[in-house]
């Protein structure tokens, strides 16, 4: 939960020119919302999508066939029976090292407007292209991936039937891409507030959401996706505690783009679905919501906030948990040996 609110000329010249940045490229995938100014929006379902697409998007996405050992999936890490994502700090990849950042939630992903923790990729494509070859998350190359699914006849039919040819790089992004595209999580209690349904919220949650906007939160996390819209810095007011100081991780942008000025810069998180997606932070540093709430109050807005003003505001965030399907998402179980679910 990166929010902030700094102090310096420097946050506010590049909130801005993100800001500019977001309206002049981004008309919006789920219905044009581009309004990305100091105030939420509610969450829209997304447009009409190839059900062909979809239904083959979704099957390579639940299926091993898609890494390199045939072992794990991108519903591994990325759950789409709880959250989208797991309830680990940071996952084992294939060669054994820890990865440098939390698995974030797959929802929704297709309205931030730029994806990864370090905002590296500026589409799904490119995204998801990275996440099969990376070797030590899908540890995949084309030309075996390729291979595979030609050699399944179920797979080559389907891609012959949609595209009129054998399975190429292009159509299998396209439909990770198209389904990826479809995994919106509207009708939140929130979203419902917002358009008109006032006791969609309890008097409780209703002081959260103004302890939200009041202390600054608001200033990072807004729009459609309640963040997801600009880069800010992991500890604006002082070092976040926790975490480990040996991931390289911790550098943010820094590791893409070499100027210092991006060290400990992050895309702003979504806070759609945070009740449920825990742990917390770009390497899951704070197990709880409560805790990153406390952090986040510290480190990004300079407050020392009070227990139950923590109490509230983490109320408030219980309320931005949506449907996927028409059922609301639920936290991930924690994995008893800390292993991924399909990796055992």
């Amino acid at each position: 939960m990166n929010c902030a609110f700094a102090s310096s000329m420097k946050f506010f010249c590049a909130a801005a020119l993100a800001l500019v940045a977001i309206n002049a490229i981004a008309d919006g995938v789920f219905g044009g919302d581009n309004q990305f100014s100091d105030q939420i929006t509610p969450l829209q379902a997304p447009p009409p999508l190839d059900e062909r697409k979809l239904a083959l998007g979704a099957e390579l996405f639940a299926d091993p066939i898609m890494s390199g050992k045939g072992r794990l999936s991108c519903n591994s890490c990325h759950d789409l029976s709880t959250s989208g994502t797991i309830n680990l700090k940071r996952t084992i990849g294939y060669n054994g090292a820890v990865h440098n950042f939390n698995a974030p939630t797959i929802f929704n992903v297709a309205n931030n407007y730029r994806l990864g923790w370090r905002g590296n990729f500026t589409s799904l494509a490119a995204q998801n292209e990275q996440v099969l070859l990376d070797s030590n998350i899908m540890s995949n190359d084309w030309g075996s991936l390729l291979g595979r699914l030609k050699a399944s006849s179920d797979y080559s039919k389907t891609f012959r039937l949609i595209y009129g040819e054998e399975p190429s790089k292009e159509s299998v992004l396209d439909v990770l891409v198209t389904f990826q595209l479809s995994l919106a999580t509207p009708n939140a209690r929130f979203d419902r507030f917002l358009q008109g349904e006032k006791d969609a919220l309890s008097d409780s949650e209703k002081a959260g959401y103004e302890l939200f906007q009041n202390i600054g939160c608001i200033a990072c996390h807004q729009g459609s996706n309640i963040g997801g819209n600009l880069f800010q810095k992991f500890g604006v007011f002082e070092h976040p505690p926790g975490g480990d100081d040996a991931n390289p991780g911790n550098l943010g942008r820094y590791t893409i783009t070499h100027q210092d000025g991006d060290k400990q810069y992050f895309r702003v998180p979504s806070l759609r679905n945070v009740a449920v997606t825990g742990p917390y932070f770009h390497d899951g540093r704070a197990d709880s919501l409560e805790e990153a709430v406390q952090v986040m109050a510290k480190t990004q807005v300079g407050q020392d906030i009070s227990s139950e003003d923590i109490r509230a505001i983490v109320q408030f965030l219980d309320t931005l948990t949506g449907e996927y399907r028409g059922a609301p998402l639920r936290e991930a179980a924690v994995p008893p040996d800390g292993v991924m679910p399909k990796d055992r």
